[in-house]
């Protein structure tokens, strides 16, 4: 168990630090009230958990543990939005449009809700 942590932990740290490297680096081209950098980001992590499943479902091209490394720890680290597209699409593959728009639109609402209400909260606490 340890030694899959570690792999799914340095994948994050990894994943982290080229999710702030991107992010900067797209903001200082692109000047605009747009979050361009986390939009740039978003999107190149999921076209790159894309590859990795596909490389993943090819059989022996990716062990386990990078497959742990790379999606779970890198892509994760990089931007959990990945996961998000990838998990719509599966839904979106098994007709699931129900569960779909549920995930899809109650990600999206509930999550700048969640992050307004934690605004909140801290505001009334502090």
């Amino acid at each position: 168990m340890w030694r899959t942590l570690l792999i799914v932990g340095t994948g994050g740290f990894l994943g982290s630090v080229s999710r702030y490297l991107g992010q900067v680096a797209v903001e200082k081209v692109m000047h605009s009230s747009f979050p361009w950098g986390t939009f740039a980001v978003n999107i190149l992590g999921s076209f790159i958990i894309g590859i990795l499943y596909a490389l993943a479902e090819k059989g022996n091209l990716l062990s386990v543990e990078w497959r742990l490394f790379l999606t779970v720890g890198f892509c994760g680290g990089f931007t959990t939005f990945s996961t998000f597209a990838y998990n719509n699409l599966t839904l979106l593959k098994d007709q699931a449009i129900g569960m779909l728009l549920l995930n899809t639109l109650g990600s999206v609402i509930l999550g700048i809700l969640m992050v307004y209400a934690g605004i909140v909260a801290i505001r009334v606490i502090l």
